[in-house]
């Protein structure tokens, strides 16, 4: 029996955790919907690891057709999730945003999703996706292999800024590293755009301490949860338990993601994993809920 099978048992314990906190359900950040053709190459990616790889064997927990995954996230009690795309070469940015667009208007749990690749039309894409209505962009600094403070995005960053629209971003070394992943390329874009709302896919894994200065240094960089503190993730890319007291500081900018479905652990881990820091309730409701759902007025 596969995860989603067994998900109407685990969508109980999942909503027994956000129903003690008194939280009318889950937002969560970091969701993957896209293309069918797209997600199964990124799915056969992940079959193809292999113990001895550099990055960990990756079981798909929520493998199945779209309709089937929105059901068990509803069932679990997410109220608002996302549909992070991206591409992996140029002139295929627009054509997902294309796709995201009609995705989030036959879904409106779903926060309107985009995103770009330093390219020739990034600019006016990035800008019509915009005015389209675009609530949070995904940026893949790994997958893209780009630098995020090419000066070709210099004015996307600049857009973005000025519109308020938050920007979902994987730019740590984890779990692979990149020729421009770490945090000197995201601090040259923030030192250009201080209000930027950047949200640090993954605490910025492995270099989570350097991703927490940039969170103390810009009011408006944030931090997702996703894999962080799971069994899966601690082996390899444990987070220091002395920075703990800098997560309790900045409990409203941590954001509660998941990477569902391409989890390789029931989704209540990533639940639990967050609940046995022991930094309050308080704390698990803002991450949980509350300061995505201020962020994004939902």
């Amino acid at each position: 029996m596969t995860h989603v099978q067994e998900s109407a048992g685990q969508a109980v314990e999942v909503r027994r955790f956000w129903q003690r906190l008194g939280l009318p359900g889950l937002v969560d950040v970091h969701t993957h919907f896209m293309p069918e053709r797209v997600l199964r190459k990124v799915w056969d990616y992940f079959d193809s690891l292999s113990p001895g790889d550099d990055a960990p064997v990756w079981p798909i927990t929520y493998r199945a057709e779209e309709a089937e995954r929105l059901a068990v996230i509803r069932d679990f009690g997410v109220r608002t999730f996302t549909s992070m795309l991206y591409p992996h070469k140029a002139g295929m940015a627009e054509w997902l945003n294309g796709w995201a667009a009609e995705f989030a208007q036959r879904t409106p749990d779903c926060l309107h999703t985009s995103t770009f690749l330093p390219e020739t039309r990034v600019e006016s894409y990035v800008r019509e996706a915009v005015e389209a209505g675009t609530r949070v962009f995904k940026a893949h600094v790994q997958v893209g292999a780009y630098d995020p403070a090419d000066e070709v995005l210099d004015s996307v960053w600049g857009l973005l800024a000025e519109a308020g629209i938050p920007v979902v971003i994987h730019c740590g070394s984890g779990p692979m590293p990149g020729k421009h992943t770490g945090p000197e390329p995201i601090s040259r874009v923030l030192s250009r755009h201080p209000r930027l709302r950047l949200i640090i896919a993954h605490m910025g894994m492995p270099e989570y301490e350097d991703f927490l200065d940039l969170a103390e240094r810009y009011q408006e960089v944030r931090l997702d949860t996703t894999m962080v503190f799971t069994d899966f993730a601690e082996p390899f890319a444990p987070f220091p338990r002395d920075a703990l007291p800098r997560l309790a500081d900045l409990g409203d900018r941590i954001l509660l993601g998941s990477d569902f479905p391409n989890i390789p652990y029931p989704y209540i881990h990533q639940l639990q994993a967050l609940e046995r820091l022991a930094l309050g309730d308080e704390w698990l409701r803002g991450v949980c809920h509350d300061n995505a759902a201020r962020l994004f007025g939902v």
